[in-house]
């Protein structure tokens, strides 16, 4: 007979029964809490876009057939092993690098801007090296001394800098601020000295007058005034800012009702579908809904972070630790533009907006993460064995 002894110690990390009746996603190497947040993120994302889309059952389904290719690319990205990811990361980079040359070339222009390739689908490149850039600094520098010499920070600037000004040119403004974002936050968590820090701000001061200057198209800058006074041009530039915040304020704090939003449904605010949902949203839901999809954010955050914090590796750390860096920048930039304290910048809301490109590509991220989160796992097995 087994005493209860034996059975603690059976039961204990390191024994193969402990796993088998612990988890059997283990072995498929899935962060169950990561998933079903995923999932209730997906769900709210399709039921708020068959509103905000005017009930296109036919956008919801090729939004749904695109959660479903991410989740897949998901599930199979987390059964490879880190180490892979952190000695091949600058294919992915390379080949992001290459398409961003290839759109002024062969791109296709929608709204004044060429983003977009067609090889039988359209996709943007630069949502690609959302990705690719964190994976291959990561893996850069988690070869080197830390903190990183300053030989490794220009080669690290310079990876950066090369797809920023790819994209900056497209012009995609938004998305070259995520990139920049997502490489630098590598830099940080590798032990940035703090007087490079000092220094890049100093930067900063010198850079931004003049990108005001010769950088920024007319477009752009008109943005930025209205942010500090969208009643200069209520019909025009900022109109979208005007439109976001009446439906955010008068969804109160318990909302109209799913698909009763004003705004959205009698066609006053413009992209309701993509970057804007977030207010069609608020209007339906109100505050209170607002406040529990902020919840389901955080957690997710939340769950990256202590990804990050218990990877095996320097390399896993630094991706993770980045990608939540850059997963958090998407929400507050979207919501911050929608709610009129940030400029309009064309950055979608993670799970929620339409698109094909973003979403698979943040599962792709997503299943890099549960890779190095099962990593652990693994490890620990071998000892126990």
């Amino acid at each position: 007979m087994m005493t209860q002894n034996d059975f603690v110690r059976q039961m204990r990390p390191g024994n193969s029964a402990f796993y088998d009746t612990r988890s059997q996603w283990n072995r498929f190497h899935c962060d169950i809490p990561m998933i079903v947040l995923l999932l209730i993120l997906s769900t709210v994302g399709l039921l708020v876009l068959f509103s905000a889309s005017s009930q296109n059952i036919s956008l919801v389904k090729s939004q749904l057939v695109r959660f479903g290719i991410g989740f897949i690319a998901m599930i199979a990205l987390a059964q490879i092993h880190p180490r892979f990811f952190e000695r091949w990361a600058f294919l992915p980079y390379l080949g992001g690098i290459l398409l961003l040359i290839m759109v002024p070339l062969f791109g296709i222009e929608k709204n004044g801007a060429q983003r977009w390739l067609s090889i039988g689908v359209q996709f943007q490149p630069s949502e690609i090296i959302k990705v690719s850039i964190p994976l291959l600094l990561a893996s850069y520098l988690a070869k080197r001394s830390f903190p990183p010499s300053f030989k490794h920070v220009f080669f690290s600037l310079l990876f950066i800098a090369i797809p920023v000004g790819l994209v900056a040119n497209q012009p995609d403004l938004g998305t070259a601020i995520l990139i920049a974002i997502a490489g630098f936050s590598v830099l940080f968590l590798s032990g940035l000295p703090g007087r490079y820090l000092i220094f890049s701000s100093l930067s900063l001061a010198v850079v931004i007058p003049m990108g005001w200057l010769y950088v920024l198209h007319d477009y752009q800058k008109q943005r930025i005034i209205t942010l500090f006074d969208p009643e200069s041009d209520k019909l025009g530039a900022a109109w979208n800012i005007i439109q976001s915040t009446v439906a955010i304020g008068s969804g109160g704090f318990n909302g109209k009702g799913w698909g009763h939003g004003t705004q959205s449904q009698l066609n006053f605010l413009p992209e309701s579908s993509t970057d804007f949902i977030i207010a069609v949203f608020a209007e339906e839901f109100g505050l209170f809904g607002v406040l529990l999809l902020v919840a389901l954010y955080f957690a997710l955050i939340a769950r990256c972070l202590l990804i990050s914090v218990r990877a095996q590796s320097m390399f896993g750390m630094l991706f993770a630790g980045s990608y939540t860096v850059l997963f958090f920048v998407y929400i507050f930039v979207n919501m911050g533009m929608v709610s009129g304290i940030l400029p309009v910048v064309g950055v979608p809301l993670p799970f929620m907006s339409f698109g094909g490109t973003s979403v698979v590509t943040l599962m792709c991220g997503f299943g890099i993460l549960m890779a190095i989160s099962t990593e652990k796992n693994d490890m620990e097995k071998k000892r126990g064995g």
